[in-house]
C-alpha cells in the first residue's frame, strides 16, 4: 500500500483527530487538505449512509469570502446564474465560468448579507481567479479565505441528530436555506444541503477551536441513531448524478455540456465575465453532454482515467466515474457522450481496464 507523505502543505482539519479515531482507511487530497474516502468499505459506508446518519469532515470545501460594497456585483460577475432574486439566508448552486464559458468550479454560494458572501468551493484554486477579477475591475471588495470548515451530517436520520444538538429549529430549515444556530455559545451557519441525495445539513464551523467539541457532541448524541463517521460515497454520488469537478468536468467544459444549463440565466445575468461566450453556446446547443451510463456485466472498478465509449470503430465519449451499485445490481457510471448517442437506450461499448463491456446510455440518473 502506498501512503501520502504528510507535510504542512497538506493541511490537517479541525476534525482530523476524530476522523482518525473513527478508523479512516483512505484519503484523497482536495484543496490541499485531507478528505476521507472510506471508513469500513465503500460498500458498507454506502449502505449505512442510506440507512442511518453519518458525520463527514468536508473541511476541504474551502470558503472564498467576498466582503464589501461590491461583493454582490463580484459574485454576479463569476456566474451565469441570475442572483438578483437571491435573499440573505439562501444558498445557490452556481456554475463559475471563465471568459470562454469554461467551468472553473461548481460551488454553493451562501449569501450571508448584502455585502458578504461565502463561496463553498470544489477542488480548484478559485480564490486566485476571484482575486484577479476583483483587482482587475478595481472593485471595492475584500476577497479572502476565512477560517471556516464545513462539517456535513447526512442520511435519513440527520434531522433527528441535528435537533439533539441545535434544537428543533433545524427541522424548519428549507432546502438550500440556512439559519444561524448556537453551539457552545457561538453562532454557526447551518444549511440544509450536502453532497448526497440522502438529505442532511452542512455546518459551517467558523473557528477551528470548536471543531472537535462539535464532532464529539454529534458522535455522542448520535449513538442512538447508529451514527458513523463517513465521507462522500462514490456509489451513491454516481447514482444521484452528483458531479465531481476535476473528475467529471474541467474548464474544457461549459455548464451546458455538464447538464447545468438550468442554472444559467445567460440573458439576464448581466455582468458575468463568460456571458458572451455562453450566449453563443446556448444558441447553438452542446454537441456533447454528461449522461448516465449503465455498464453491463461483472462489477467494474473505479475510474482513475477516462474510459473510451465506442460505437463500432468510432469514439463517441468517455466515462469519467463508475462503480457497482448494490441497490440497482448494475454498474452505474457517468461521462461525456456525443449527441449522436446520448439518447435514452443508445447501445455503446465501454473500454474498461478489464476489457470491452456493452453499455446503455440513460437519460436520467438512478436516484
Amino acid at each position: 500500500m502506498k501512503a501520502i507523505a504528510l507535510s504542512r502543505r497538506l493541511r490537517r482539519t479541525p476534525f482530523s483527530e476524530g476522523v482518525e479515531a473513527a478508523g479512516v482507511k483512505g484519503y484523497t487530497v482536495y484543496n490541499r487538505m485531507l478528505l476521507p474516502t472510506v471508513f469500513r468499505s465503500v460498500e458498507e459506508d454506502y449502505r449505512h449512509l442510506k440507512d442511518a446518519v453519518q458525520v463527514w469532515d468536508v473541511s476541504c470545501e474551502r470558503q472564498v469570502e467576498l466582503r464589501g460594497p461590491d461583493a454582490t456585483r463580484l459574485m454576479q460577475m463569476l456566474t451565469p446564474r441570475d442572483l438578483r432574486t437571491m435573499v440573505v439566508g439562501q444558498c445557490y448552486y452556481v456554475p463559475i465560468v471563465d471568459e470562454t464559458g469554461g467551468m472553473l468550479n461548481d460551488p454553493v454560494a451562501v449569501k450571508l448579507a448584502e455585502d458578504r458572501w461565502w463561496i463553498s468551493i470544489a477542488d480548484s484554486d478559485l480564490l486566485l481567479w476571484v482575486k484577479g477579477i476583483a483587482y482587475g475591475y478595481r472593485l471595492d471588495v475584500l476577497v479572502d479565505e476565512p477560517d471556516v470548515s464545513p462539517l456535513a451530517v447526512q442520511g435519513p436520520k440527520a434531522d433527528d441528530l441535528m435537533a439533539d444538538i441545535f434544537g428543533n429549529a433545524v427541522r424548519d430549515i428549507r432546502f438550500f436555506r440556512f439559519k444561524e444556530l448556537e453551539f457552545a455559545g457561538r453562532k454557526l451557519v447551518v444549511a440544509r444541503s450536502g453532497y448526497s441525495k440522502q438529505g442532511g445539513f452542512e455546518i459551517y464551523v467558523e473557528g477551528s477551536d470548536i471543531g472537535m467539541p462539535l464532532w464529539n457532541a454529534l458522535m455522542e448524541a448520535g449513538k442512538r441513531f447508529d451514527v458513523h463517521a463517513g465521507c462522500p460515497n462514490l456509489i451513491e454520488r454516481i447514482e444521484g448524478g452528483l458531479l465531481s469537478y476535476g473528475n467529471d468536468m474541467t474548464d474544457d467544459n461549459t455548464p451546458h455540456e455538464c447538464g447545468l444549463g438550468r442554472f444559467c440565466n445567460t440573458q439576464s445575468a448581466i455582468g458575468c465575465v463568460g456571458r458572451d461566450a455562453l450566449l453563443r453556446v446556448a444558441q447553438e446547443g452542446p454537441v456533447r453532454q454528461i449522461r448516465a451510463v449503465e455498464i453491463h456485466g461483472d462489477p467494474v472498478g473505479g475510474c482513475d482515467r477516462l474510459w473510451p465509449v465506442m460505437a463500432g470503430d468510432m469514439q463517441v465519449g468517455n466515462i469519467s466515474s463508475a462503480a457497482y451499485s448494490p441497490d440497482f445490481n448494475t454498474n452505474v457510471a457517468m461521462g461525456l457522450i456525443r449527441m449522436t448517442h446520448w439518447d435514452e437506450g443508445s447501445e455503446v461499448d465501454v473500454i474498461t481496464p478489464d476489457g470491452v463491456r456493452p453499455a446503455t446510455v440513460r437519460e436520467t440518473f438512478w436516484i
